[in-house]
């Protein structure tokens, strides 16, 4: 997972960098999910429990991120400069995905979204279920609308410039949907997103990493994801990928 990553946007976009929110995790995140880890995952990426996982913080405030069994997490976060995890696919592609659990960050800077990056072109993308304090919109160019799922996304397009990625520093489109009536829980057809992105002209490449996200950004929250698709049960990939976050 790279530096900054849903929130590379919003600081894009000009977000006031007082605006230092903070929420509480109230939540009992030990009481629903199975735990095979005692005192947090460590950061990285790879393979846990048949489903890929990427964890990253920038190392201020306090997260603690859990790889819990098959494709759950959970994770709390106080007074965090920028942090983001979960867990999902390599490769992602075009999936129907079904997810659950509990995200309390509705009131501070955090997002909750299916997030992947493709290559060749490469694009960081962001299917938004639900945001807090800050709307990813802001400052982007609207590009269409889709109806998926029960719900209208708005679709967006920015751009970064000389960012981290995946394959390094590069210049890269951002392509978002964002679920105008927030969410947490529910179905995603990724290909649903990926078609209407394309016939909007943004187009994508071939398929390398695709999470479901928690992002905390200068805020204090806590979530428990249980990610699947729907369908098939998570199965371990031979091999792990070659896509590392980059050491910045």
């Amino acid at each position: 997972m790279i530096k900054s990553l849903l929130f590379t946007a919003a600081l894009a976009a000009a977000v006031p960098l007082d605006q230092e929110l903070f929420g509480s995790a109230g939540i009992d995140m030990g009481s629903k999910l199975a735990r095979d880890v005692a005192a947090g995952s460590p950061e990285g990426n790879g393979f846990h429990s048949g489903y890929f996982y990427s964890f990253w913080s920038d190392g201020r405030g306090s997260v603690t991120y859990n790889n819990l069994l098959n494709g759950s997490y959970d994770a709390k976060w106080n007074n965090v400069g920028n942090w983001v995890g979960g867990k999902g696919w390599n490769p992602g592609g075009a999936k129907v995905v079904e997810y659950n659990g509990t995200w309390n960050a509705a009131n501070v800077n955090s997002y909750l979204a299916l997030y992947g990056w493709t290559k060749n072109p490469l694009i960081e993308y962001y299917i938004v279920e639900s945001y807090g304090s800050y709307n990813p919109s802001s400052g982007a160019s609207k590009r269409g609308t889709i109806q998926s799922d029960g719900g209208t996304y708005d679709i967006y397009q920015t751009q970064r410039v000389n960012q981290p990625s995946i394959v390094g520093t590069a210049t890269f489109y951002q392509f978002w949907s964002v679920r105008t009536k927030k969410r947490v829980g529910g179905q995603i057809s990724t290909g649903n997103h990926f078609d209407a992105w394309t016939k909007n002209g943004l187009k994508l490449g071939a398929h390398d990493y695709m999470i479901l996200a928690t992002e905390g950004y200068q805020s204090s929250g806590s979530s428990a994801i249980t990610v699947k698709e729907v369908g098939a049960e998570g199965v371990p990939y031979p091999n792990e990928p070659d896509s590392r976050k980059p050491n910045n």
